[in-house]
């Protein structure tokens, strides 16, 4: 991370800036630390998220986590993409503490990304984790590579889903979940 400074420094120039400018001092130093704190999920994995968080539990019912807020970088220009993920399963005999479906998002949504991978491998996570009957993952967000160039719309949402198991089989399991997350 510590290139980053540097790399930022030449960008300032590049633009016409000049980094010695009193507001202009610190901030390569200021966008290393937030880029070391946007892409800490390169630096975290599966098993150290839910490690001790799943449970042996006679339940067979589906679960639900929703408006699950986050935020992203958009690899192709590397802004901000940011909005809410929302979460289903259906355990088989396995549950995992509920905090840990935020830590799952954060360690996905904190590198560079697109909407529809993140939302897979948040799914698959879930999947891969819990072994569930079924694991579903909807996520809204806001791109602003679409908002500040581009096609300039700034109301416009991307809606991604991840649909495993019964969530791809069963429509009435399917539409269950849509209106616990009020999509229906």
């Amino acid at each position: 991370m510590k290139k980053i400074s540097g790399l930022i420094k030449e960008m300032l120039v590049s633009v016409g800036e000049d980094p010695k400018r009193e507001g202009l001092l610190k901030t390569p130093e200021r966008v290393e630390e937030m880029m070391a704190f946007l892409t800490e999920g390169y630096r975290v994995d599966l098993d150290q998220v839910s490690v001790d968080a799943v449970f042996l539990e006679d339940v067979d019912d589906m679960i639900v986590v929703r408006d699950i807020e986050f935020f992203s970088l958009c690899e192709h220009h590397l802004l901000p993409f940011y909005g809410k993920c929302h979460i289903g399963y259906l355990p088989q005999g396995r549950i995992m503490g509920l905090s840990k479906f935020p830590r799952i998002v954060d360690m996905y949504s904190r590198r560079l990304q697109v909407q529809e991978r993140l939302t897979q491998q948040i799914a698959d996570a879930v999947a891969k984790v819990l072994e569930p009957l079924g694991a579903a993952v909807v996520i809204e967000a806001a791109h602003l590579c679409m908002m500040m160039r581009g096609v300039e719309k700034q109301g416009t949402l991307a809606v991604t889903s991840a649909l495993h198991g019964a969530f791809r089989k069963n429509d009435k399991t399917r539409n269950e979940f849509l209106k616990l997350i009020g999509k229906m």
